[in-house]
């Protein structure tokens, strides 16, 4: 079998925010064609962790490569061809329609100056069918609810066609259903080539959606690889600080707590 080739690399990355520091030395691969789930308890680091993917935050030390080269080296707008990022409660702007806010997610593929192309109307089709708001389509963005205007986010970065597609808690704010259909979406763009991270805290969604699971604690990646090798009852209750069993369903590791009483 073909190696998939490794598209985002984090080397011995330290970052943080003035004085204090957040991630410490991680070193983490993204490879193309793959779901990985990020997890960890809340101040782990993982937003950090994304900003410095998507270049929002310089590292103090260590750097992050983009297909092999370093990613300070590319310009804004082809940076922008190849990495997509949904942040956690995505703003939308007021006054456009949930088409046209889609449509912006091909502006470094087309800029402003030009209509859309054959090829990017089929982006945004794909991307609105993808995240099921091909029906609202012609709504204004601030007549959605916030579920609604998460898919919507999503539907603009997956419209970018990027190469890496970074998630951050994308299902924040959805019910069951769209939970589900978010993180089938992650996984459909993969299978097309894109490498996806995905922070997720509910560790059960982690389990089912993702090929490769990191566990962040304090900063520090403590755990990865295949959801059943770190999804483990010791580990998890060492982390999270909480009394939790993990079962086999469908062959996947399932997460619940212990008594409440």
């Amino acid at each position: 079998m073909t190696e998939r080739p490794v598209v985002l690399d984090l080397r011995s990355v330290t970052a943080g925010y003035g004085a204090r520091r957040v991630l410490h030395g991680v070193s983490f691969a993204l490879t193309a064609g793959e779901v990985v789930g990020l997890v960890g308890p809340n101040g782990a680091g993982k937003s950090t962790l994304v900003a410095v993917a998507a270049r929002g935050l310089a590292p103090s030390a260590g750097e992050v490569l983009l297909d092999g080269l370093p990613l300070t080296g590319y310009a804004r707008r082809a940076l922008a061809r190849r990495v997509a990022v949904v942040p956690q409660g995505g703003e939308l702007p007021e006054g456009f329609t949930v088409d046209e806010v889609v449509a912006m997610g091909r502006i470094p593929h087309a800029g402003f100056l030009r209509g859309p192309t054959p090829a990017d109307e089929a982006a945004i089709e794909a991307a609105l069918r993808r995240t099921d708001v091909l029906d609202l389509r012609a709504r204004r963005v601030e007549t959605l609810s916030g579920g609604e205007r998460q898919r919507v986010v999503l539907a603009r970065a997956l419209a970018q066609d990027p190469r890496v597609l970074l998630l951050d808690e994308p299902t924040n704010h959805l019910d069951v259903r769209y939970q589900v259909e978010t993180l089938r979406a992650a996984r459909a763009a993969a299978a097309h080539g894109v490498a996806v991270l995905v922070v997720v805290h509910d560790l059960n969604l982690a389990a089912r959606a993702c090929d490769r699971v990191a566990l962040l604690e304090a900063g520090r990646i403590v755990a990865h690889g295949p959801p059943a090798a770190v999804f483990t009852e010791a580990r998890l209750r060492s982390v999270y600080q909480a009394d939790v069993r993990v079962h086999a369903i469908d062959g996947v590791p399932t997460v619940v707590p212990g008594p409440l009483t």
